[in-house]
């Protein structure tokens, strides 16, 4: 099929787009802060930590020495804390922002060499409208920059597709770090997976609400 690269492949959402896509017949390259051991001959593991710019420059070089091209990059990696901004402190906010916003230039900024001419760029949002909640500035905050971040990186790389999904609530872990519980509709991250795929294979681009 071709080669894909996904940021944050540790997390509930990565881990499916990743035996999605190996299932397909993808060669796929998992970055994320925690390497897991496995067997699977087309899958190829990369450590690295999207706050810091060294790791994310070691990972993209590892992953040029597996692959000649990137045919789908995808960022799904990302954070959330629940806190009033008069009590958060400086250190939690830089960490959300750096999962959510800073990490997706980084990443960005040190792949596009290793990305094919027209390769899909896929980044992981949020309903912003929905988000914006007491205790949720930084998530908030750092997913509507996400946009603006993809509506320009769009404008510069126009023979790519430049595509922000903004799921619903999705059953991850993601729950288990703030004060609200789970909608017990909550979407599973292999259908999540399942829709990322789709809009991808239909050439779908902008901001896509799941």
């Amino acid at each position: 099929m071709g080669t894909a690269m996904i940021w944050g492949a540790g997390g509930g959402i990565g881990r499916a787009l990743a035996a999605k896509l190996v299932a397909d017949g993808w060669t796929v390259i998992a970055a994320s802060r925690q390497i897991e051991e496995g067997d699977e001959p087309a899958l190829h593991r990369v450590a690295v930590d999207v706050s810091d710019p060294d790791s994310v420059a070691r990972a993209v070089a590892a992953a040029g020495d597996l692959v000649d091209r990137v045919n789908l990059w995808l960022y799904v990696a990302g954070d959330i804390t629940a806190a009033k901004v008069a009590d958060l402190e400086p250190a939690d906010w830089q960490r959300i922002v750096d999962a959510n916003l800073t990490g997706a230039y980084l990443a960005a900024h040190y792949s596009l060499p290793l990305l094919a001419p027209d390769a899909h760029l896929i980044f992981l949002g949020a309903v912003v409208e929905r988000i914006s909640l007491p205790r949720l500035a930084p998530y908030a905050a750092s997913k509507a920059g996400l946009e603006a971040l993809a509506a320009v990186l769009a404008k510069e790389e126009r023979r790519r597709r430049v595509t922000v999904v903004r799921p619903a609530a999705v059953a991850t872990s993601f729950w288990d770090k703030v004060p609200f519980k789970r909608p017990p509709d909550a979407t599973e991250p292999s259908q999540i997976a399942e829709q990322i795929l789709e809009l991808y294979h239909a050439g779908r681009q902008g901001v896509l609400d799941l």
